[in-house]
């Protein structure tokens, strides 16, 4: 059978810190390109990729690496949709979305791989909440453990999964996924993950997960308390809407 074309793409703001470790950890032989999009980060992020891809940085792992960085900050969905364009220009049969804020690992990117590549699942996610002891201990703030908690009970009932986790940022989906779901119609904002996320369901695809260890620190990106709670409304809306459209 031929080998799917593999590639991450990587949503990137303010990324300086944290990007050539993230990376270097991407398993050789699994991936056959990676793509950053910067969203109009206000650091040395760009600096950064430019110098990846002209080889002034060497990392150990010699996959191809191509960036492409926005003007104006179009937002995390907004990036996203720049992402998923340029990763099926490139042909690739399974795009894996990885934060390159290295919150999560980039070694397990092989494991998505395998269970789409195997036939197993469409969509890969990979879920921070194995147990709270592990999620605390991680650094995930309590109030953000409290919300994802509540509000992945609110969206499993109401689309009768039993995800672990809606909420991740790390993520692999196979080209036909991207073929029947419109997402350049979802937001630009944070509620574009939930908002792809019921779409898939409504068209029947197969979504997995595997655990991924929780890594908060100050270089990590996160949204602070009240944008929490406006995701957290915009997240109820769209559960609403998806369960209005079911009736």
């Amino acid at each position: 059978m031929k080998k799917p074309k593999v590639i991450v793409v990587l949503p990137a703001y303010n990324a300086e810190a944290t990007l050539i470790k993230t990376i270097s950890d991407i398993p050789r032989g699994y991936v056959d390109e990676v793509i950053l999009v910067d969203d109009a980060s206000d650091d040395k992020t760009v600096d950064i990729a430019r110098r990846l891809k002209n080889g002034e940085i060497i990392v150990n792992n010699d996959i191809p690496f191509s960036f492409f960085a926005h003007k104006q900050n179009r937002g995390y969905g907004g990036n996203q949709k720049t992402c998923y364009r340029l990763a099926l220009e490139h042909d690739a049969d399974i795009v894996v979305m990885l934060h390159p804020d290295y919150q999560y690992d980039p070694k397990l990117v092989k494991y998505f791989v395998d269970f789409i590549d195997g036939g197993y699942f469409d969509v890969m996610l990979g879920s921070r909440i194995r147990t709270r002891k592990e999620a605390l201990a991680g650094g995930m703030p309590i109030y953000k453990y409290f919300f994802n908690r509540m509000l992945t009970l609110w969206e499993n009932f109401v689309s009768g999964q039993n995800l672990s986790e809606w909420h991740t940022g790390m993520r692999a989906y196979s080209r036909k996924v991207f073929q029947s779901v419109d997402y350049n119609n979802n937001s630009d904002d944070f509620v574009f993950d939930t908002q792809m996320l019921f779409k898939i369901i409504e068209r029947g695809f197969r979504i997995g997960e595997i655990p991924v260890p929780v890594r908060y620190f100050p270089e990590a990106s996160s949204i602070n308390f009240k944008r929490s709670i406006r995701y957290g409304l915009e997240t109820v809306w769209e559960s609403l809407r998806f369960l209005f459209r079911k009736i």
